[in-house]
């Protein structure tokens, strides 16, 4: 990874930052008399997570879901790679995941876990990408709205690449055409 350059940012690191700021202080106050339980999706929204708990002013537990996804897969889009250890009954309970683009994982995952008999059950992402959505679904909490491209940077991948970047770019042209 020596030497990339993705050019301009679509979100530096300090704009991601203060949109994290803002989300976290909107979910202190929605929380701030309740007990919740944070779920990351791994492995996108770990570093999201991450600087998302330490931006709230409440006491919170947290549990994660390994996943992945696949739109031309026959049956289940969604395959559990390793399912959360907290048992949410009853339970305030927050989905994080990087990005929601088609809304097929984030709609599965909130399906299986509202089954599971959650108090309440709340999605919030760092990048909401509509254009692409194929199931109705927006999330409680969104950070940062954007266009139909391909992302990569802050836990978003390419090949599980670049997810090191501290910052949020569109993948370079010619990358992104060696995906389809």
């Amino acid at each position: 990874m020596v030497g990339i350059d993705f050019g301009k940012p679509l979100f530096t690191r300090e704009e991601i930052q203060r949109k994290i700021q803002e989300l976290g202080s909107r979910i202190s106050t929605e929380y701030a008399e309740k007990d919740l339980l944070v779920v990351g999706v791994l492995k996108g929204a770990l570093f999201f997570m991450s600087d998302l708990l330490r931006s709230l002013r409440i006491s919170v537990r947290m549990d994660f879901i390994h996943c992945t996804s696949s739109s031309s897969k026959v049956g289940s889009p969604v395959t559990m790679l390793a399912d959360m250890k907290e048992d949410i009954r009853g339970e305030h309970v927050l989905l994080v995941e990087d990005i929601m683009d088609s809304g097929v994982t984030i709609d599965y995952l909130k399906n299986m876990l509202q089954e599971r008999g959650p108090e309440s059950l709340k999605v919030c992402v760092l990048l909401d990408k509509p254009d692409r959505r194929k199931v109705q679904i927006e999330a409680d909490y969104a950070g940062f709205r954007i266009p139909n491209k391909y992302v990569v940077g802050y836990g978003l991948d390419y090949k599980d690449r670049y997810r090191n970047l501290p910052y949020i770019a569109v993948m370079p042209y010619d990358e992104q055409e060696e995906r389809r």
